[in-house]
């Protein structure tokens, strides 16, 4: 079917979108902006602006930003270093602007994030990339294969979504201190409930990597669990978190009503295979696995 003229000129607008997500170490002028989406540079920043309700520059420093905060929550990178790739001429310059964005010093958010003000500033930037860079799946997209039973460490996610940051902050921690990083260890999440439909204090999440060690009683709370063997219908999510729902709407009203496949009783899963930050957003790699008889 033809495309609609609408759906070009979003689409203009998504290669946008990911050159911002690739360059963002850069210096990125309107007027490449304007290239890469092929308008005119005399209208470009009025047309973002006025589709996006916010304007091009606003949104590039919140894409810096929130890499910025991913790296000082969840990784070890030096706050000069993120300083500098976030476009601040030193780390003075970017403390300024991170505390007053986030009400806290990048040491400060590194030791305890307070992730209530950190999801009001990024709700509307989540909500615009849903709303804009969705993704369209096909049947085709998705096959099905047998896998055998994978044995995980875990850490039970139970309450709020909004907190899964420390939880995932935590089981950061005791992966490094039992090296298994993700390059050693395969990263899945078993995904018990849909934060949009679950009250939060009943959401449910499992933040797990595949070992064979035994794990012994601990203060972190990681538990032995494991991701029973057989058959999965699976399809390959290429971006952002933020659009991982259309993936998995896509396997359960897309694919299963015309597959003739028939659940099994276990929940949805993901593998996650390459990362935000160390990947730009729009690059990061999430299979997803739906289980059958």
């Amino acid at each position: 079917m033809p495309v609609a003229p609408a759906e070009r000129y979003l689409a203009r607008f998504r290669k946008v979108f990911d050159y911002i997500d690739a360059h963002l170490d850069a210096q990125i002028s309107v007027e490449t902006l304007s290239g890469v989406a092929a308008f005119s540079q005399f209208h470009f920043h009025r047309q973002f602006t006025e589709l996006f309700g916010i304007s091009v520059h606003s949104y590039i420093r919140l894409c810096r930003l929130k890499r910025a905060s991913y790296q000082l929550a969840f990784r070890d990178t030096q706050v000069v270093d993120i300083a500098m790739a976030s476009g601040y001429e030193g780390p003075e310059a970017f403390a300024r602007a991170f505390r007053k964005r986030f009400g806290q010093s990048p040491s400060e958010f590194r030791k305890q994030p307070h992730w209530a003000p950190w999801l009001e500033i990024y709700q509307p930037l989540s909500e615009l990339r849903q709303q804009h860079m969705s993704n369209t799946y096909r049947a085709e997209q998705v096959h099905i294969a047998s896998f055998p039973d994978i044995r995980v460490a875990v850490l039970e996610h139970r309450g709020d979504p909004d907190r899964l940051g420390d939880s995932i902050r935590k089981f950061i921690a005791w992966r490094k201190q039992n090296r298994l990083p993700p390059g050693v260890s395969a990263t899945f999440n078993i995904l018990y409930d849909d934060p949009s439909s679950t009250e939060p204090d009943a959401f449910r999440l499992d933040l797990c990597a595949a070992t064979e060690q035994d794990i012994v009683p601990n203060d972190f709370g990681i538990l032995t669990k494991v991701i029973p063997g057989g058959r999965c219908a699976v399809l390959r999510h290429v971006g952002s978190d933020d659009n991982l729902g259309d993936a998995l709407k896509f396997l359960y009203t897309g694919w299963l009503p015309h597959s003739g496949e028939e659940l099994r009783d276990f929940p949805l899963y993901v593998q996650r295979l390459k990362f935000f930050p160390e990947v730009p957003e729009h690059e990061t790699v999430t299979d997803a696995f739906l289980p059958l008889k």
